[in-house]
């Protein structure tokens, strides 16, 4: 490729990659970025939610090729998604179905055949399964089939029935993908071993998420409480709602009684009641969106990741130590993130451990400065988003798509 005939990529996600303020959001903004950086020509294909995604399509639209990003109805794509129970196809795949998408991923097929289509999310590949592009790279992150997994274990009769049939037919469909793509990328090497598990002789490379170092530095120790924990996530995800409300419901009474002045900071967009009735609790403040969250870890101890439906590699941990946290997790939000340095990260699997961790930290504050200083240190060494972007860089000059 040269300057003058850059690659051509058609990048499908289901969220506007910008701005990248959720976990799906910071990924794809950020191979985007790259993409972007490296003269490719860049074509997307997603979705809007809610107005403000407008902003972002603006954004994007002035530095791409084109956006096409219709609006999603949440309540009409339920509906439409029950088309699944006829068809007897994944009820993830019509709710993600949209005529414009295919429309434009047709028409840039015609117009400039692509080298590379990058897919991030399964519900998104069936936009590229008949795509003729040299080079395909479906970005699992996660099986979703096995999130749905994961819900049915922990749902009702009803709940079993669907989440269940839900991870059954995802996952066949997704094998289906991994075994069409020119490549399969997982998040960590605890997803690697999952992959392979469910779908057997496709071996997927690994390429983390990364983290903003810059973004997430430490102001200082001017505004921070030795007894304030912090939660960050967006707050209608259902793990970050399982695991927030239980941490509150389990933990943090015990945490109230040993340090009365002890506060919980529960930050990020659209607290779903359940978390919103949070803040009725002595000590809980729950901020619903807020322009930017380093100043929040700045003001706690202690950081906490209670995430008990979830694994991959948690932005929520990454930025927390970043900042120079101390992180108090489950292992299902540690365990992406491979071997952790001693004394960096406290892993606690239960309430009891959950409230000791903590505890130990605010009672200590020297010691939980010194952890998440070495919790930064190593982030910052191993972490950042420049050392993805090297193997990304590599995975694609073997796919025969070198970037200028």
């Amino acid at each position: 490729m040269t300057a003058a005939n850059p690659p051509s990529v058609v990048f499908l996600c289901q969220r506007v990659p910008w701005p990248p303020d959720r976990g799906d959001r910071i990924t794809t903004w950020h191979f985007l970025q790259h993409l972007l950086q490296r003269g490719a020509e860049v074509r997307i294909g997603c979705f809007q939610e809610e107005d403000r995604d407008r902003e972002g399509v603006d954004f994007l639209a002035s530095r791409c090729r084109e956006i096409v990003a219709p609006r999603l109805s949440r309540r009409r794509a339920k509906l439409t998604s029950l088309r699944g129970l006829v068809t007897g196809e994944a009820l993830t795949l019509p709710f993600f179905r949209h005529h414009r998408l295919t429309a434009a991923v047709r028409r840039w097929h015609h117009e400039r055949p692509p080298d590379l289509v990058y897919v991030y999310s399964s519900s998104m590949a069936q936009y590229a399964m008949t795509s003729t592009a040299p080079a395909r790279v479906m970005q699992f992150a996660e099986l979703d089939s096995d999130k749905w997994r994961q819900y049915a274990a922990v749902s009702g009769p009803l709940g079993r029935w669907i989440y269940g049939r839900e991870a059954r037919r995802l996952l066949d469909f997704e094998a289906g993908v991994a075994r069409t793509f020119s490549r399969s990328l997982v998040v960590s090497e605890v997803e690697k071993q999952l992959f392979m598990q469910r779908i057997p002789g496709v071996v997927p490379e690994v390429l983390p998420n990364g983290v903003d170092v810059e973004h997430f530095a430490s102001a200082g120790d001017a505004a921070r409480h030795a007894h304030t924990a912090v939660f960050t996530g967006v707050m209608d995800y259902e793990p970050n709602i399982d695991g927030v409300c239980w941490f509150v419901a389990e933990c943090w009474p015990e945490l109230r009684r040993r340090f009365p002045d002890a506060r919980l900071l529960v930050v990020g967009s659209k607290p779903v009641p359940k978390v919103l009735a949070l803040a009725q609790q002595p000590g809980v403040e729950v901020t619903g969106r807020v322009p930017t969250t380093p100043p929040f870890f700045d003001r706690a101890a202690v950081a906490i990741a209670p995430l008990r439906l979830a694994r991959g590699v948690q932005n929520k941990v990454l930025e927390a130590m970043s900042m120079g946290l101390p992180v108090v997790s489950t292992p299902q939000a540690a365990q992406g993130l491979g071997t952790v340095p001693t004394g960096t990260l406290t892993i606690a699997g239960d309430a009891a451990t959950t409230i000791a961790g903590v505890a130990e930290l605010f009672a200590d504050a020297g010691r939980a400065r010194q952890v998440g200083l070495a919790a930064a240190a190593w982030v910052r060494r191993e972490w950042r988003w420049e050392r993805m972007y090297e193997r990304f860089d590599q995975m694609l000059a073997g796919l025969g798509v070198p970037l200028p």
